[in-house]
């Protein structure tokens, strides 16, 4: 209020009115604060991201606004609340998600709880020992966002995004494999099993196995896969063989696959869940080079224990088919014949093929031809280490014809008794003629046999002992000095005697001797020839004396006389 210039000294100033403003600065702060703190609930509203409800058995090791979510080990979230579950068996975690976490939150995404767990397979979470557990979200492939969960009590082996191959395993029963079980080709991991559940009928096991991409190639419609845990211990005709696997299979199980050898490799799995026969091991495994397309029922009247349901059928030792069934069911209370019947099936390809069927194997009159001519099934052993049995096919062409007889629609082969069978049939048999045979005779006999020959012993005892007597006395004899200079006189006689022989030899005295000796023989020889002669022809010559030589009488020729 100020003073006119006209008002008199002393008085009161009179007021002085104004028009009030409608904008003033002061209000700039309060607007300026209001946006500001809209802005910041929008900030919290928007920086905090979805809440997320997962339910678990338990929630051991998880700290309400301590616990992480992650992504490949990346923080995405805290746990917000935990709280039981209506039921009263389960818990419900609250999970507040980071913004940039939304979305990973799709109708398939996973969640499980990482902590220190050890099983066969491998040792998993030793991080979170000092680090506390923490939820892993694996997200999942749908576009559709979602905020309940069940979450899983185990972690899954590998994640649904890593590239690869996932396929079906079905076996007769599981074994050791388990979840976490390695997959191997050629003795490399290239897989794991990721699930194992029953059928939905019981009949089997189902697993779930994945293939890394890079091995996903060697999957063919060929492949083979069987169980390689543990230690696989099998006697045969070859010997006693041992097959063990890296520890990690001994310990924890495992699956190898592969193309048996005679195979084609076949076209390559290219899609996801196709199924696989996993067998209980590698030989059954190769044993399916086979294609079984005919079934054959056999009555055996022999002990079918050690056949069982899978074993093999041969054809002169080579794989055809296997064993279906081993029960009395299969023929029923009507059927007549007597034995215990036997589900076989062949591939009747092969079986063709050795036993050369022009007509082939669908024509029913070559097999009453081939059971005529001698085929017939037997059971044999393995090895004579194991009692497990095999039914064999061969022919026997000096056993009598027969014909195959149907059972509904299943043909019935003939069989014969071979291998043990056989072998305790000729013992039996030679058993027989042993109580045949007059033992009390034949053992009397042999206690007569046995006397003599001791009295035998005996003598020749006897003579032992004076034959070592007489050499003993040679040996005194021998040893005598005299004896031993015997020889020096003997060599000294045999030197008189050459000498002596020497002077009987063609250069010697006495030779020369008796050669005069003998010319002079032969001169008196000659004389009394003449004087033999003389007397012959003139006898009177003894009386008158010879006759001068200056007259002589002519004498008449002697056969004229």
């Amino acid at each position: 209020m100020s003073k006119s210039p006209d008002q008199p000294k002393g008085q009161p100033a009179s007021p002085e009115f104004r028009a009030a403003q409608r904008w003033n600065l002061v209000w700039v702060v309060p607007f300026i604060a209001l946006l500001i703190g809209g802005w910041l609930v929008y900030r919290n509203y928007a920086s905090k991201g979805l809440v997320a409800q997962v339910t678990f058995e338990t929630a051991d090791g998880i700290d309400a606004g301590k616990t992480e979510v992650r992504c490949r080990s990346v923080r995405v979230g805290k746990v917000k609340k935990v709280e039981l579950g209506e039921d009263l068996n389960s818990v419900t975690i609250s999970l507040q998600m980071e913004p940039e976490g939304n979305v990973l939150l799709k109708e398939d995404s996973r969640f499980w709880v990482v902590r220190p767990r050890v099983s066969g397979a491998d040792i998993s979470g030793l991080g979170t020992l000092l680090t506390g557990a923490y939820i892993e979200l694996d997200p999942g492939a749908e576009t559709r966002i979602a905020t309940r969960f069940v979450g899983l009590e185990e972690p899954p082996p590998t994640n649904r995004n890593v590239p690869g191959r996932r396929l079906i395993l079905k076996a007769e029963e599981a074994g050791s494999l388990a979840v976490g079980s390695a997959v191997y080709y050629r003795g490399v991991e290239v897989g794991r099993i990721e699930t194992r559940k029953l059928g939905p009928d019981g009949g089997d096991v189902v697993y779930d196995a994945f293939i890394h991409e890079e091995f996903m190639g060697f999957v063919t419609a060929s492949t083979r896969f069987w169980n390689s845990s543990g230690v696989n211990l099998s006697a045969g005709a070859t010997g006693i063989k041992v097959k063990t696997p890296s520890f990690t299979a001994m310990v924890s199980g495992g699956v190898s696959f592969g193309v048996p050898y005679g195979l084609p490799p076949g076209k390559r799995v290219t899609a996801d869940g196709s199924v696989f026969r996993l067998y209980d091991d590698e030989d059954e495994a190769k044993n399916t080079l086979f294609r079984p397309d005919t079934r054959f029922l056999l009555m055996f009247d022999q002990s079918v224990s050690g056949l069982a349901k899978g074993s093999a059928v041969r054809y002169k030792g080579i794989n055809i088919g296997r064993v279906l069934e081993v029960s009395f069911d299969l023929t029923g209370s009507w059927w007549s014949e007597p034995g215990i019947p036997v589900l076989v099936e062949v591939d009747s390809s092969i079986l063709c093929r050795g036993l050369q069927c022009p007509g082939g194997a669908d024509d029913p009159k070559w097999w009453n031809s081939a059971v005529g001519k001698g085929l017939r099934a037997a059971l044999k052993s393995e090895s004579m280490l194991v009692t497990g049995l095999y039914v064999d096919f061969d022919r026997y062409p000096k056993l009598p014809a027969q014909e195959v007889t149907m059972l509904g629609e299943v043909p019935v082969l003939p069989t014969v008794a071979a291998g043990f069978a056989q072998l305790e049939e000729r013992l039996t048999s030679l058993m027989n003629k042993l109580d045949a045979l007059p033992l009390e005779e034949m053992m009397a006999s042999i206690g007569k046999a046995a006397d003599e020959a001791a009295g035998t012993v005996v003598a020749a005892r006897t003579s032992l002992e004076e034959i070592n007597t007489t050499v003993a006395a040679a040996r005194l004899i021998l040893d005598d000095p005299e004896m031993r200079a015997l020889p020096a006189d003997l060599r000294v006689t045999l030197d008189k005697l050459q000498q002596a022989v020497s002077s009987i030899g063609p250069d010697g005295a006495i030779q020369g001797d008796l050669l005069r000796t003998l010319d002079e023989l032969r001169g008196s020889l000659r004389s009394i020839k003449s004087l033999s002669t003389t007397i012959d022809d003139k006898p009177s010559s003894l009386i008158f004396g010879r006759e001068s030589s200056g007259n002589p009488t002519p004498r008449a020729p002697r056969g004229n006389r």
